[in-house]
């Protein structure tokens, strides 16, 4: 069976309604702000050979890393109705906090495929409340190693495994909570699968999945001929940290484009780092795969057709394909944003793409022994040839909301002073960078922070003649606490943080406007300042 174009389209729709009610029901039904705001979490669905047939569109640096976690489960024979959970980054995962959920699909007494559900979970042990340590050294401080291990069988869940991993986290009673909704969104993904096939028989869907596959591959393949010049490119960029101190850490690659096909090599990036800025292979690759897709067609079918496209090399070893048991808490967070900078700079060469964004998370994890809370910060895209970028938006690697102000301060023992867009921040040029943000917590009881950001020395960068967007600054109580920090806040003291802006793009022709960004200044106190309720 060969679907025609409107049957592959009403395919593609039903498969990718699946993953989106999944995880929709996973936003629905959590208890922590982190998945039920910020929404710091994907689904997607899998085919019985590993291959993934839709994905919702949620986070990319999730997506793309979910092949390795079903192939790491799919080699322990998983049995109809199964359910696994994992989190260790070299057996599938990204980085700890992220545990993701495999259920095996039933149909027919046999397995069908997979369900998967990855969530941020704001706590899963280690050296600091949030398990997001700035400078940690080996995987085992960063949190609880979770191995591809069944959560269920027939359905029950093993509750000896659920107390294991409930006493070695800080909110217990939060992460049985959004644990229970990421079974209840792998379970009614494999029920929506059924009722698929119920209505179209088999044969047909699988027939569908098939062709999907391969109709993405053909697609990817084309689009990639249309927008990108054949040719062998190379760029590198940095890291500002090794994790430990403030030392640039280079990424290096080499692209290969020929036929429509790309390979990607990265072997001359530095080594591992001291710190926790390693990537596993599965976060690398995740990175090359979104910016892939933002360049091909729009429009093509999110799924394993697309990944067929690409080769990525990076020998163990370099500082984007760790070794255990190197740490890997930042890797996934910010060397993912650096690693889509650095390939986005090459194919630069080869097709049109946009200035430098903020290419950081902002990562800030506050909390303490009973109570832990993590987001990232939206600030400055880049610049394009068609237009200015957007202001206070989640770049590249990350696609989440933010927290409302009303929700944050309700759950927690802080107050948000200021909540602004940082004017000004973005490149100048015939086009402007987009704007950072500006967010303050003043902490209302003795609480622990940790900070992971970037681009807090080295600036994004404008292209064509366009302007550098303004680096990232960190402060508490008015002082500078650099890019990576761990500090201890008492009542009173207030956590500063300004994300980058976006670079800008072009130079100004004779006799043009010269757009430097020029704004009012941002208000910075709670009575005056322009508080956003939601910017990305």
């Amino acid at each position: 069976m060969t679907l025609d174009a409107i049957g592959l389209e009403v395919m593609a729709h039903a498969f990718a309604g699946i993953a989106e009610e999944m995880g929709a029901l996973l936003v629905a039904s959590s208890f922590s702000p982190n998945v039920r705001e910020r929404r710091d979490s994907s689904a997607a669905i899998f085919d019985a050979n590993g291959e993934m047939i839709a994905q919702a569109a949620h986070i990319p640096v999730h997506l793309g890393a979910m092949p390795e976690a079903v192939a790491a489960v799919m080699e322990l024979n998983p049995v109809p109705q199964d359910t696994f959970i994992l989190n260790d980054p070299y057996t599938g995962g990204t980085h700890l906090p992220d545990i993701t959920m495999v259920h095996a699909m039933e149909l027919d007494g046999g397995v069908a495929g997979y369900t998967v559900v990855r969530a941020h979970h704001s706590d899963v042990g280690g050296m600091r409340p949030g398990s997001m340590p700035p400078h940690s050294t080996e995987i085992f401080q960063d949190g609880l190693i979770i191995p591809p291990i069944r959560w269920t069988a027939a359905g029950k869940v093993q509750e000896d495994v659920e107390r294991l991993l409930l006493a070695n986290v800080r909110t217990p009673t939060m992460r049985r909570g959004d644990l229970a909704a990421q079974l209840a969104a792998c379970e009614r993904g494999a029920v929506r699968y059924r009722e698929l096939v119920s209505r179209k028989g088999r044969e047909y869907v699988e027939g569908a999945v098939h062709d999907l596959l391969d109709y993405a591959e053909r697609r990817t393949i084309a689009s990639v001929k249309e927008r990108v010049t054949e040719g062998r490119y190379t760029a590198e960029d940095r890291m500002e940290s090794d994790g430990l101190v403030q030392t640039d850490v280079c990424i290096r690659v080499t692209v290969h484009v020929a036929g429509g096909r790309m390979g990607f090599d990265f072997s001359g990036s530095d080594p591992v780092a001291r710190g926790n800025i390693n990537c596993p292979l599965s976060v690398t690759r995740s990175a090359v795969l979104f910016v892939l897709r933002c360049i091909v067609d729009q429009d093509i079918p999110t799924n394993g057709g697309v990944h067929r496209v690409v080769d990525v090399i990076a020998p163990e070893g370099l500082v984007v394909n760790a070794g255990w048991p190197a740490a890997v808490a930042a890797g996934n967070v910010e060397t993912s944003q650096r690693i889509a900078d650095v390939v986005t700079l090459a194919l630069g060469q080869a097709t049109d793409v946009p200035a430098q964004g903020q290419g950081t998370m902002n990562n800030v994890v506050i909390g303490s022994e009973s109570w832990t809370y993590y987001e990232t910060l939206g600030g400055g895209q880049g610049a394009t040839s068609v237009g200015d970028a957007p202001s206070g938006v989640h770049v590249g690697m990350s696609n989440t909301r933010n927290t409302p102000v009303e929700v944050f301060e309700l759950e927690h023992p802080a107050r948000l002073c200021t909540y602004a867009l940082r004017y000004g921040s973005g490149g100048s040029g015939r086009h402007r960078g987009g704007d950072g943000v500006i967010r303050e917590y003043q902490a209302l009881e003795p609480m622990e922070a940790s900070l992971l950001c970037e681009r807090r020395v080295h600036a994004p960068a404008g292209t064509g003649g366009g302007g550098d967007g303004q680096p990232g600054l960190n402060t508490v109580n008015g002082r500078s606490a650099g890019g990576r920090a761990a500090v201890s806040l008492e009542p009173g003291d207030v956590l500063r943080v300004e994300t980058p802006g976006g670079g800008g793009w072009g130079s100004c022709e004779p006799g043009q406007p010269y757009n430097a960004g020029t704004r009012p200044e941002v208000a910075t106190s709670p009575a005056d300042a322009v508080m956003l309720d939601r910017i990305s």
